[in-house]
């Protein structure tokens, strides 16, 4: 057996889950903002009464890199490392914004191009585009979206924009070819099944120098503006 713990805190959802050779025996999630650093334990105390799975009986924890909240990605990933370090395992990582297209792959019947969108500050996102196979067409940015946004590809192709961060571009991105799906959130349920492939490929993280994707700078919130994480 090859027991991995998975760990998602890089948008406003926390989850945790615990997979066996990449089934999932159990997951657990709070939506509730700003509730990552108190729910977080919660959820992996959990898991371990609801599946009988004890923590050193875990091979390896696997947490989402980012883009995401600068806070929750910090939580997570200390709470990863951390628990590493104790119980003597491997870290690996997925970025948060692959493992949102490996979500709505299954359901992508038609094949159009993926667009999973985290909110970050006013009109932009944190963004990738990629083919149903997988191929990455615009690797991550943070991108500001108007009128004129994937216009290129918009005019040949369908492309699905989903994550907590489509919704405020639906008025923007209106060419026939957009489609928008609602609800889509990174969750560590599905997360496991990314890192088991990691883990069999033995592509570990550096438990020392390993450090969240945050993308951009940290900014500290000033009177009257929002803070991206």
């Amino acid at each position: 057996m090859s027991l991995i713990l998975s760990i998602e805190t890089s948008t406003t959802v926390c989850s945790a889950a615990i997979h066996d050779d990449g089934r999932l025996l159990g997951g657990a999630e709070v939506h509730i903002e700003q509730s990552h650093a108190s729910k977080l334990a919660v959820l992996i105390d959990g898991l371990q009464a609801q599946t009988g799975i004890t923590l050193d009986q875990l091979k390896a924890v696997g947490v989402t890199s980012g883009p995401g909240s600068y806070t929750g990605l910090r939580i997570g990933t200390s709470t990863a490392k951390g628990l590493c370090y104790a119980l003597g395992i491997p870290l690996l990582a997925v970025n948060t914004l692959e493992l949102m297209a490996h979500q709505i792959m299954p359901g992508n019947t038609e094949g159009a191009l993926l667009c999973p969108m985290i909110d970050a500050r006013r009109m932009e996102v944190y963004s990738l585009l990629q083919r149903q196979e997988g191929e990455i067409l615009q690797p991550v940015e943070a991108k500001i979206i108007d009128g004129q946004s994937y216009v290129e590809w918009l005019e040949q192709e369908r492309i699905l924009f989903f994550g907590n961060g489509a919704g405020k571009c639906r008025e923007v991105i209106t060419h026939a070819n957009a489609r928008f799906i609602d609800g889509v959130y990174p969750t560590a349920s599905r997360l496991g099944e990314l890192i088991f492939e990691k883990f069999s490929q033995g592509a570990f993280e550096d438990l020392v120098q390993f450090e969240p994707f945050y993308l951009k700078e940290f900014m500290i919130k000033k009177a009257g503006e929002a803070q991206p994480g």
